[in-house]
């Protein structure tokens, strides 16, 4: 099997967010245990495994280095960027995850649709929540909720990007809240009149990813929470990510008239190699 690093949401080698994408080369996909071993192997975030399944047709499965998940925005942008530049995607293609079956254009610059935004619920009692991040007293603007575009996060809102860069996350805790909320990670953000949508940071520790520098899905999640609140309007987003962790990360975004979010960005291969199992 073949495998690509590759750097997701950015144009240059070791920013952005870093996937492994593993090219199979038969019908069917290894067992679980051996694409669990391989991810964690490769240690990254996410690790892809692609099986081709007809002219633009592709089915992917996502493994953290603790388990699967169904869908990864950063991973399957470096997918598809990927398969682009090796002459085997361009334009329309047809993605077929766990968390249903999507369409991607594939190019210099992917964009990727999500799976249909829905908020999951509101959490009234927030103290633990910012406690965890070593925030203390304080009452968000806006609700904390977990909101899905294929995977639950907890939207969580702080004052300042200075206070969202100074955050001292509890991991542990971070943990036992996200698994008690049947959320995925704390996706905390912060607005500033620079630019961007909002600055923002992502934690997943449960799932065995402290902090990621870029989280497709999660700011796409994000666009649908903000345009529930009244914050944004349809058209294109930006989101940057990943500043506290040297990998300054840009997501795009669109929400469309419809309701739907994509998500999108470009990606650079940094290696490649083959695997001997």
């Amino acid at each position: 099997m073949k495998y690509f690093i590759v750097d997701a949401f950015t144009d240059t080698p070791f920013g952005g967010n870093t996937a492994g994408v593993v090219l199979l080369e038969g019908n069917d996909f290894p067992n679980e245990g051996l694409m669990q071993a391989i991810a964690a192997e490769l240690r990254y975030s996410e690790t892809a495994f692609v099986r081709r399944d007809g002219e633009s047709r592709y089915t992917v499965r996502y493994f953290t280095p603790k388990g699967e998940v169904e869908l990864c925005g950063h991973a399957t942008i470096a997918t598809f960027s990927l398969l682009h530049r090796l002459g085997l995607a361009d334009g329309p293609c047809r993605l077929r995850a766990l968390a249903g079956e999507l369409e991607v254009m594939a190019g210099q610059q992917v964009m990727m649709q999500m799976a249909a935004p829905h908020t999951i619920a509101t959490i009234e009692e927030t103290k633990e929540i910012y406690n965890a991040l070593g925030i203390r007293d304080y009452r968000p603007a806006l609700p904390v909720q977990v909101v899905s575009t294929g995977l639950p996060d907890l939207m969580i809102q702080v004052q300042t990007v200075e206070a969202l860069n100074a955050l001292q996350p509890d991991m542990e805790a971070i943990a036992e809240l996200t698994r008690q909320h049947e959320a995925l990670s704390f996706h905390v953000f912060a607005f500033a009149d620079d630019g961007y949508t909002a600055h923002v940071r992502d934690f997943a520790p449960a799932y065995g990813v402290p902090e990621e520098s870029a989280t497709g899905t999660a700011n796409a999640a994000l666009t649908h929470y903000l345009a529930t609140h009244g914050i944004i309007a349809t058209g294109d987003h930006r989101f940057l990510q990943g500043e506290a962790m040297g990998r300054p990360s840009v997501v795009e975004t669109r929400l469309k008239a419809d309701g739907n979010v994509w998500v999108g960005g470009s990606a650079a291969i940094v290696a490649e190699g083959r695997l001997f199992v």
